[in-house]
């Protein structure tokens, strides 16, 4: 994990501790000597940190591995619901779910990444790797680059040079010449789409919820199997639908 620089004088216990945390978040459970083993350090060492972190509810032992417990739930949703716009966009993802069958979800960025805050399934949405919570590259996937298009330049550079454009699929934008040429086009049409840019053989069609100053707060996307989002459906008619649902939650918005 890599420490901003305006960090001068980080504190090791809890980078140790965070460490911890998301290698338990990637790996379901461990041992403590897998632990000790990922951390670099004396067995007794990752075991103090296990047994804090255990002592305040935050892991659970179970024979003879560790996990995170239910306890991270609480605070995931005290954070979610901070955001104004989930509120008033929940109602607003469940029926787009209903009209397009599809899955769609409401993201936001923080710290330069994308994540889900809250997501819709229709009757006919496929499964992929994302789920709530969710962390993701910007540049990716339909709802990033929506967002990202609609963030100031200077914040657009600061993303990209801090987490670059990794690569998710073999269409996944990793030119900043070409992502710039992407954003301008999605400022002038108002939506965003991933083209197996996220999961190969999934489309999207994102479209930005934005403030009084036109910077994005959050988007909405819609994602499905490309058999299924292509032609007019995916050109046009989704992001009617989408646009429509998007002004919905804007207006709402400025009348909270």
């Amino acid at each position: 994990m890599t420490v901003p620089s305006e960090v001068n004088r980080p504190v090791e216990t809890v980078e140790r501790a965070i460490e911890i945390v998301e290698f338990l978040k990637e790996n379901g459970s461990a041992s403590v000597m897998e632990i000790t083993d990922h951390l670099g350090c004396a067995k007794s060492t990752a075991h103090r940190h296990l047994k804090t972190l255990e002592s305040h509810s935050f892991l659970i032992e179970e024979d003879d591995e560790y996990r995170l417990s239910v306890r991270f739930l609480d605070y995931g949703i005290v954070a979610r619901e901070k955001y104004t716009l989930f509120q008033e966009a929940k109602p607003k993802v469940d029926e787009l779910a209903d009209e397009t069958e599809e899955k769609i979800w409401c993201t936001v960025e923080e710290h330069g990444r994308s994540v889900h805050i809250y997501g819709a399934q229709g009757k006919h949405s496929v499964r992929t790797y994302a789920r709530v919570g969710h962390r993701n590259y910007l540049h990716q996937h339909a709802a990033g680059k929506a967002i990202l298009a609609h963030l100031p330049d200077e914040r657009i550079e600061d993303i990209i040079d801090g987490y670059g454009l990794p690569p998710r699929t073999p269409n996944t934008i990793t030119d900043p010449d070409v992502l710039w040429s992407e954003i301008e086009t999605i400022r002038d049409r108002g939506y965003a789409f991933n083209i197996e840019e996220s999961v190969q053989g999934l489309h999207a069609v994102g479209a930005p919820i934005t403030d009084e100053n036109d910077v994005a707060i959050g988007a909405i996307s819609v994602s499905g199997p490309a058999n299924r989002l292509e032609g007019s459906f995916l050109r046009e008619e989704l992001p009617t639908l989408l646009l429509g649902t998007v002004n919905e939650i804007t207006i709402n918005l400025a009348h909270v």
